[in-house]
């Protein structure tokens, strides 16, 4: 796979300028990341890490302090690709009522297109097309706010869609639903990359989630502490505790059965693996 996401000795800091002298605080401190074209990677990180800095600098809204971040091979500090690299990468934040413009769900689909001066014909196309693929084109005439938060980020992810980006970074996308509405969301941004081919960046708090990635980055201060597969990360489960996170329930069970003197996998990331693996163990 060819890479598409590239973070180089990558530093961002934010400056207070309310305060006298203004305040610098480094967020990024020498990012190196690379996501390859169709991956689908989580980044895990507690509050204030720079998880969401680092997704900002990879759709041009921040720009390094020093290093470079590079979207299929252009320099975010380009400002003539500025539109090329926002056509490549869409972002899909936690709110969907911040990302939602319009109040019919398939005009708000159409949105982007109509300022990018996309001919009537293929709006229509792209906007039918976007809504079937997650799941809500019967929904396409109804009224946005009254639909569930699970629908509404699926509408805007539909927007996203429309676009026809390369990539969508999700910064938190289920952090405001309820479990059918996080099941929901996860479940068209998996099609999206296994049968779109759409590179997935996953930011989450839900380690559940994080174990359906192809890989998972962690990172604290500022700084990437792990990067591996799901059951290489999460087999390390007093690390992850001691950066503050958690790992996934069937993991945590299973650590603490291992504590206990039971004989059972340490790389065990779901309910199925974990019901196996105790089926074994009852049947010896």
């Amino acid at each position: 796979m060819d890479s598409f996401l590239k973070a180089e000795s990558l530093h961002f800091s934010y400056i207070n300028d309310i305060e006298d002298p203004p305040v610098k605080t480094e967020v990024l401190k020498g990012i190196d990341l690379d996501i390859k074209k169709g991956e689908f990677v989580a980044v895990l990180g507690h509050n204030g890490s720079g998880k969401s800095t680092l997704a900002k600098c990879f759709n041009a809204i921040n720009l390094p302090e020093s290093g470079d971040a590079f979207v299929d091979g252009i320099n975010t500090k380009d400002d003539d690709r500025l539109l090329d690299i926002r056509q490549k990468v869409g972002m899909v934040f936690q709110n969907p009522d911040n990302q939602i413009v319009a109040t019919i769900v398939e005009e708000d689909v159409a949105f982007a297109l109509e300022n990018m001066g996309v001919a009537p014909d293929e709006i229509r196309r792209r906007v039918d097309d976007a809504l079937k693929t997650v799941g809500m084109y019967e929904y396409r005439e109804h009224a946005v706010h009254k639909l569930s938060g699970g629908q509404k980020q699926r509408v805007a992810i539909a927007g996203i869609i429309a676009m026809s980006p390369d990539c969508i970074l999700l910064d938190e996308p289920t952090a405001m639903l309820d479990p059918a509405g996080r099941r929901e969301v996860m479940k068209t941004i998996k099609m999206l990359n296994r049968e779109k081919n759409v590179t997935i960046v996953l930011i989450t708090h839900y380690m559940e989630e994080a174990a359906q990635a192809d890989r998972v980055v962690v990172i604290d201060s500022g700084e990437i502490i792990i990067d591996g597969k799901p059951k290489q990360v999460f087999s390390q489960v007093q690390t992850l505790r001691n950066l503050g996170l958690d790992v996934p329930q069937v993991t945590e069970l299973c650590f603490e059965l291992r504590k206990a003197g039971v004989e059972i996998p340490q790389d065990i990331i779901t309910e199925e693996e974990c019901a196996e693996a105790l089926y074994a163990l009852l049947k010896e």
